[in-house]
């Protein structure tokens, strides 16, 4: 790889996203799927992104490995920062070298993840050519019987066809794949979303043994608040493209001070000591990406909206660790100013 990529940060910050924009231009409209998004991830972390469906974390994670489909996804502004070096400037080749090598990602779908005519044990030695091509043949195959192991599957069975596994031997395939290189930042999109919930379990559990293996820092996209109370360090709330909370689990968690929207999807969760006839949804609909509010992009759904909401978009307030984007919290928090460019 070159070594424009190799250059080191200092300290232990891996990645750090910078008010980034990012949109798909369709025939019918702009539709802005991230607007200012900021992000930092330390080395060896566990971050859970929470937000309901198009909030734009797929987005963010496909920005990071520069995925975005052609001629209709566009990043507009922003630095994405990998290790001290920003990576919307690296070339294809630094990029071909970095993806798989040191960023890896789980998709969400492991059936349209794999090539239906190629054997799973030949698609997880392709990683090891393209990445490591000195190694030797001995050395790819063993390296490919250890990964099929690691991940609860026999070695035996890497001539075998992805028609051949259950959805979630798959996902442990896709694992495996995303795993061997032994990349330093794994992003996980809601890879257990389709699997029931035994087998999530079991997948989570085996993340989180490699990740105790690898050391690797980890970003877990999900819909699921339990989940990420369970593997994760921190959170990052996500609305309508840009993180409107973070925090460790424990602040956030604890509920005593939160953003309305993700003090609404607490209240979205079931709670088995209160009985309540249905539970208590967020009102109103996500921010439409084609057609966003001028102020704070929650205020038509927020309970607490101000006459300031509706034209002056909020800055991120910060409690120690704990920052709220939220016009609530302009008297009690301070504005940290790199948090904007």
């Amino acid at each position: 790889m070159d070594n424009a990529l190799q250059n080191s940060a200092g300290g232990d910050i891996l990645l750090e996203i910078k008010n980034l924009y990012a949109q798909y231009n369709t025939d019918d409209a702009v539709v802005h799927a991230l607007n200012g998004f900021h992000l930092t991830l330390h080395r060896g972390e566990k971050l859970g992104l929470v937000g309901e469906t198009g909030a734009g974390k797929t987005t963010m994670a496909l920005s990071i490995l520069r995925l975005l489909p052609p001629r209709v996804g566009q990043i507009t502004h922003g630095s994405i920062l990998y290790d001290g070096t920003d990576i919307l400037h690296a070339s294809p080749k630094e990029m071909l070298g970095l993806r798989g090598e040191r960023i890896s990602m789980i998709f969400q779908d492991p059936m349209t993840s794999l090539n239906p005519v190629s054997t799973v044990g030949d698609q997880i030695l392709e990683v090891l050519n393209l990445h490591f091509p000195d190694m030797t043949k001995e050395e790819k195959d063993r390296r490919v019987d250890e990964m099929m192991q690691m991940v609860g599957i026999p070695a035996a069975r890497k001539h075998e066809y992805p028609h051949q596994f259950s959805d979630g031997m798959k996902q442990r395939i896709v694992i495996a794949m995303a795993l061997v290189a032994e990349p330093e930042l794994l992003l996980a999109d809601e890879p257990t979303t389709a699997l029931d919930v035994t087998i999530q379990a079991q997948i989570l559990e085996l993340m989180k043994q490699l990740k105790e293996k690898f050391n690797s820092a980890m970003i877990l996209i999900t819909h699921d608040l339990g989940v990420v109370a369970e593997f994760c360090d921190n959170v990052a709330i996500v609305y309508a493209g840009e993180v409107i909370e973070y925090g460790s689990v424990e602040e956030i968690y604890a509920r005593r001070k939160n953003h309305p929207y993700t003090a609404g999807l607490f209240n979205c969760i079931p709670d088995l000591y209160t009985t309540t006839p249905r539970l208590d949804p967020i009102p109103g609909f996500m921010a439409d990406p084609t057609d966003l509010p001028e102020g704070c992009k929650f205020a038509p759904r927020c309970p607490h909206c101000m006459d300031c909401c509706a034209s002056e978009a909020p800055e991120m307030y910060y409690m120690g660790g704990h920052g709220i984007k939220c016009h609530l919290f302009r008297e009690e928090g301070t504005h940290n100013a790199d948090t904007t460019d």
